[in-house]
């Protein structure tokens, strides 16, 4: 990180804070207002011409307040998704991506630079872990994205690049922020946070009582095939991640979805489906859950391959006739690889880094 980052970060600041900062430097509360409404609509410092040239040079010279750039913009000519490789202010990428729904639209965003999990699958991990991402970077993919396409988005998906739990104060944080009135005001049941399964944090999550829907990538329905292509199946197993699912239910009263990525030969064969069916049971029961099946996006470097459509059809019919809700993920922005974490590896590499 560089010096600036030691500065004040004022996009992660609640209104309170910010007024408290504002009137800290001798400055009239109500300029805070004014800086507030500014930023949550993506305007640079420059382009916040009711503020006083001197404060707004104090800002540009003492804060942190630096929106993600958009470094390369892709629009799906099939469905209209929009896809975002965005710069942060150290040179760091992350992408999100813009889907468009009859019910509104929704973004999904990144909660990393890169991430450490290692699942084998995603191209995500491919680099490693560079850095968290500070609370207002989480908020300023969603600014943007609403400057880029002219319009409120309404739904937010944490399922972008990085494990969204392994930067648990900051995100934290950031729905807190997300789903302020006064602020993006997303409600917090119109956002989905997706874990590969750090059990510890999500028992953290539950004491928050969020009204969050946590997803749960599963990926496999026993310990040798989850642990074969997610490593953090061997610090927590299914047992324990199960269990904790379960609890989180009963406290929260929120239904929880699983995803489950099908790979052609690992995991997606009939007699996986009904095992699958028969776990969820087994330590869910008659909650109500809901499994989202995703066929693998190829990742030249992982090698694994998308299950045929046959197949994908007979898992998701499998899982219906044992009373487990079931669908599968329409395939938004096919043209422009709109999954996470394939442009910012194409950026590393033509960097050579």
């Amino acid at each position: 990180m560089t010096d600036k980052a030691k500065n004040t970060d004022i996009l992660s600041m609640t209104r309170e804070e910010l007024t408290d900062f504002v009137e800290a430097m001798g400055v009239p509360s109500f300029r805070a207002n004014q800086l507030w409404g500014w930023m949550y609509k993506g305007a640079r410092i420059e382009e916040m011409t009711n503020l006083p040239e001197s404060f707004r040079k104090i800002l540009a010279q003492q804060v942190l307040y630096a929106l993600p750039t958009v470094a390369k913009k892709q629009v799906s000519s099939i469905d209209g998704t929009v896809k975002l490789l965005f710069r942060l202010y150290d040179g760091q990428h992350v992408e999100s991506v813009v889907m468009f729904y009859e019910h509104g639209i929704s973004i999904c965003i990144s909660s990393q630079a890169g991430c450490r999990m290692g699942c084998k699958f995603c191209a995500s991990t491919l680099h490693g872990k560079d850095r968290d991402l500070l609370p207002s970077e989480m908020l300023g993919q969603i600014v943007v994205a609403q400057r880029e396409i002219g319009q409120r988005i309404s739904g937010v998906v944490m399922m972008g690049i990085g494990e969204p739990l392994d930067n648990y104060d900051n995100v934290l944080r950031f729905l807190h922020l997300v789903s302020a009135p006064d602020g993006l005001n997303i409600g917090a049941r119109h956002i989905s946070l997706s874990t590969c399964g750090l059990v510890d944090k999500i028992r953290m999550l539950q004491q928050e009582n969020l009204q969050i829907t946590l997803s749960i990538s599963l990926h496999a329905c026993d310990d040798q095939k989850r642990s074969a292509i997610m490593p953090v199946n061997n610090r927590w197993n299914i047992q324990t991640l199960l269990t904790a699912c379960s609890d989180y239910f009963k406290a929260t009263g929120r239904r929880i979805s699983f995803e489950y990525t099908l790979i052609a030969g690992v995991n997606d064969s009939a007699e996986d489906a009904l095992k699958l069916s028969k776990l969820l049971t087994r330590y869910m029961g008659n909650m109500p859950i809901h499994v989202n099946l995703i066929p693998v996006n190829p990742v030249a470097e992982r090698g694994f391959n998308r299950s045929a459509a046959k197949s994908v059809e007979e898992f998701k019919n499998l899982l219906i006739s044992q009373r487990i809700n079931a669908t599968v993920r329409r395939k938004l922005g096919a043209d422009i690889d709109a999954s996470c974490g394939q442009l910012r590896h194409q950026k590393r590499e033509e960097e050579g880094s």
